[in-house]
């Protein structure tokens, strides 16, 4: 007995000062293992009587019991100990300067084309697309462009074949759109996308463009509804002061059709390089759906009348941001593209 208390209290002292959990490891090998002194201690046993062995028995397993317990507990406390030093060393200093992550932009068209999306979604219309190579039928036909037609060399168009070719408006999706309404309106749409025309690229022109046209069928649809919805698109992508005229013109799709000016932001219309002085600068053009365009596409020209749109986004993006060469939509400059970097 004196031998165990002996064993127990010369292990709880170790196990107090010890100070690293490989040493309080070989301290649990030594005392608990099967040579230890415990084990020794235990192998008297055999000399002892009944009586004694029951008692004996009965303090050798408290003292291992409270000798593992001091264990368990002194390998929490150094554990606990350690993640402490080792928090400590690895600490942030919070205090020093960053490093900056460079960040993408969104291109200045893109840019363009989510303000159009989002300020006509919000006035009820929908997002329409269409395949990028169209055929002659939808392109030009169904837009009252015959062949033979001086507006088709206006267009100057990428041909494939006698009927394939890269379309040169987004006007097909109209027309597509309007043959799968079967003649029953309404219909209120805009549609976004790349066209393609022979223009020798320069400063204002270029072979591939984005457009973003409106198409809007519906019974009593009048000019002041155009006027309306023109007057809205050039207050929320040109600042509340800008006023729109519209002008006289001529567009095989529509009748009767108008260019649509916006009063000149850089000089509040007073006149200015920017406007050639005129205090005017042109922006798109639209018109009243012609009836042959909803006759072919299966509209009754009597019941439903509508109107159209066609937006240039380069040329919208050019007169917000002042982009002076519409190449540099079209290059891969970073310096030109960084102008637009997200600034949160």
């Amino acid at each position: 007995m004196d031998e165990l208390l002996k064993i127990k209290e010369e292990a709880l002292s170790k196990i107090t000062v010890c100070t690293s959990l490989k040493d309080l490891n070989d301290l649990r090998v030594f005392y608990l293992g099967k040579k230890g002194p415990m084990q020794a201690a235990m192998r008297s046993m055999k000399d002892m009587s009944k009586e004694e062995r029951a008692s004996f028995g009965q303090v050798s397993n408290k003292v291992k019991q409270e000798i593992t317990q001091a264990i368990e507990d002194k390998k929490v406390a150094l554990e606990e100990a350690e993640m402490n030093e080792k928090l400590k060393n690895e600490t942030i200093d919070i205090t020093l300067p960053s490093h900056v992550l460079p960040l993408g932009s969104i291109h200045p068209l893109s840019m363009i084309r989510e303000e159009l999306e989002d300020l006509f979604v919000g006035m009820g219309y929908s997002v329409a697309e269409g395949p990028e190579v169209e055929t002659d039928h939808y392109n030009f036909e169904l837009m009252n462009i015959p062949a033979g037609h001086p507006a088709r060399d206006m267009t100057d168009t990428f041909y494939i074949n006698d009927t394939l070719l890269m379309r040169c408006h987004t006007s097909p999706v109209q027309a597509r759109t309007m043959l799968e309404a079967k003649g029953k309106g309404p219909i209120k749409i805009i549609c976004p996308g790349k066209t393609y025309r022979r223009d020798d690229d320069d400063a204002t022109h270029s072979h591939q463009f984005s457009q973003c046209e409106g198409l809007v069928i519906d019974k009593n649809i009048t000019m002041a509804d155009l006027k309306g919805t023109l007057e809205l698109f050039a207050k929320k992508m040109f600042g509340e002061k800008r006023e729109i005229r519209l002008r006289p013109s001529y567009f095989p799709f529509t009748e009767p059709s108008v260019e649509v000016d916006i009063s000149c932001h850089n000089c509040d219309g007073k006149g200015c390089p920017m406007c050639k002085y005129t205090g005017w600068i042109e922006v798109l053009g639209a018109g009243m759906v012609n009836p042959k365009v909803l006759e072919m596409c299966g509209f009754d020209p009597e019941v439903y009348q509508g109107f159209a749109f066609g937006i240039g986004l380069e040329r919208v993006a050019m007169l917000k941001y002042g982009i002076d060469n519409i190449r540099n939509f079209y290059s891969d400059d970073l310096r030109f593209l960084n102008q637009f970097a997200r600034k949160d």
